[in-house]
C-alpha cells in the first residue's frame, strides 16, 4: 500500500529527530498506531498522523498529538485563505475608487489622475494589514524549510489565480492566453525571492531577509508586467504617421512600467509618455495591483515562518529535600 509506505517514511524521518534512547520505543508506538488506522482503512488519517509527527519539533510529548494537528490546520487555513483575501482587497479597493471618482469626477480636475494611485494605495494598505495578521499566524504554524515555505505560499496563489481566470474567462479583451504568461513568470520569480528571504531569516538576519524578499518580489512583479506589456503592445517600427501617436510603447521605459501601473505617472521622466501610459494601463490593469496586494503577506509569512522559535527557559530540576 503506497499510503502505508509513505506514512512509514514520514515516521522514520520524525524518529531521526529524537534521541537514540527514545527512538525505538517511539517507532514501535507509531507503527502500532499506523497499523490500527490501516486496519480501519483510514488512509487520510494515516498520512495526517505521520505528517504531524514529521512536522512537530523534537521534544513534543508523544501523547499530545493534537498540537501538531492544530498547527497543520492553522497553516493550511492561512496559506489557502490569504490569496482570496488579496483578491477581495483588490475588488473592494476598486469599488471604493469608483465611488470616489463618481463623487469627485464632476467637480475636481485631478479626479481622473488620482484613480490609479487611490486604487494602489488602498490595496497596499489592505495588503499591509493582511501581512500583520499573517505574521502572527505564521509564528504558530508548521515550521518547514525555506523552499517548502516558499512553495507553500506560491502554490495557493497560483490555485487562486487559476480559479479567478476560469471564472472571468471571455470577459477580458486580452483573454486567458494573454494573461497567463505574465502571471506564470511572476510566480516563478517569486519562489526564489521568498526562498532567499527565508534562508536569511532562519539565520537571524531579519532585516536583510525583508530587504531581499521585498526587492525580489518587486523584480518579479516588474518582470511580469514587462512581459505582459511586450506581449500585448508592439514596439514602434517607423515614423509617426499623420501626426498621430501610434499604438506602440517604446521599450526604453520598461523598468518603470510596474510603477506606471500603480501611479499612472512617469515619475518625472520623459518616458513613458502620456499616450504610452494610457496604452499600458488600458492593456495591463488588474495584475499589477494584485501583485501589490500579495507581496506584503507573502514576504511576511516567509520571514516569520523561518525565524528561529523563541527559546524556552529550562525548567529547573527539583532539588531533593534532605532526609
Amino acid at each position: 500500500m503506497v499510503t502505508r509506505r509513505l506514512a512509514g517514511v514520514l515516521l522514520r524521518a520524525a524518529a531521526r529527530r529524537w534521541p537514540a534512547v527514545l527512538r525505538d520505543e517511539l517507532v514501535r508506538e507509531w507503527d502500532a498506531e499506523l497499523h490500527v488506522l490501516a486496519g480501519r482503512g483510514q488512509r487520510w488519517r494515516m498520512l495526517s498522523f505521520a505528517a504531524s509527527l514529521a512536522a512537530s519539533r523534537t521534544g513534543t510529548p508523544v501523547a499530545d498529538r493534537a498540537v501538531p494537528d492544530r498547527r497543520l490546520r492553522r497553516t493550511a487555513r492561512v496559506l489557502l485563505l490569504a490569496p482570496p483575501a488579496c483578491v477581495a482587497a483588490v475588488g473592494v479597493a476598486a469599488v471604493v475608487m469608483g465611488l470616489a471618482y463618481a463623487v469627485l469626477g464632476p467637480s475636481v480636475r485631478w479626479a481622473t489622475a488620482a484613480q490609479l494611485p487611490l486604487w494602489s494605495g488602498l490595496t497596499a494598505g489592505a495588503g499591509a494589514l493582511l501581512a500583520l495578521l499573517v505574521t502572527r499566524a505564521a509564528r504558530r504554524s508548521v515550521r518547514t524549510g525555506p523552499l517548502a515555505t516558499a512553495l507553500g505560499v506560491v502554490l495557493p496563489i497560483g490555485l487562486t489565480v487559476t480559479v479567478v481566470l476560469v471564472a472571468l474567462a471571455g470577459r477580458d479583451d486580452r483573454g486567458v492566453p494573454g494573461t497567463v504568461p505574465g502571471l506564470l513568470l511572476w510566480l516563478a520569480l517569486l519562489v526564489p525571492a521568498l526562498w532567499g528571504a527565508g534562508i536569511l531569516a532562519r539565520r537571524g538576519r531579519t532585516r536583510l531577509a525583508w530587504a531581499v524578499g521585498v526587492l525580489g518580489a518587486l523584480v518579479a512583479a516588474d518582470a511580469a508586467v514587462v512581459l505582459a506589456v511586450v506581449s500585448a503592445i508592439p514596439a514602434p517600427v517607423g515614423p509617426v504617421a499623420d501626426g498621430l501617436p501610434p499604438d506602440t510603447v517604446d521599450r526604453v521605459s520598461a523598468p518603470l512600467w510596474l510603477f506606471t501601473c500603480w501611479t499612472d505617472s512617469s515619475l518625472g521622466l520623459s518616458r513613458p509618455t502620456a499616450w504610452e501610459r494610457f496604452l499600458i494601463t488600458d492593456r495591463v490593469l488588474v495584475e499589477p495591483v494584485f501583485y501589490l496586494a500579495c507581496t506584503p503577506y507573502a514576504v511576511a509569512y516567509a520571514v516569520a515562518a523561518a525565524r528561529p522559535a523563541p527559546a524556552t527557559a529550562p525548567v529547573p530540576e527539583p532539588v531533593p529535600s534532605p532526609a
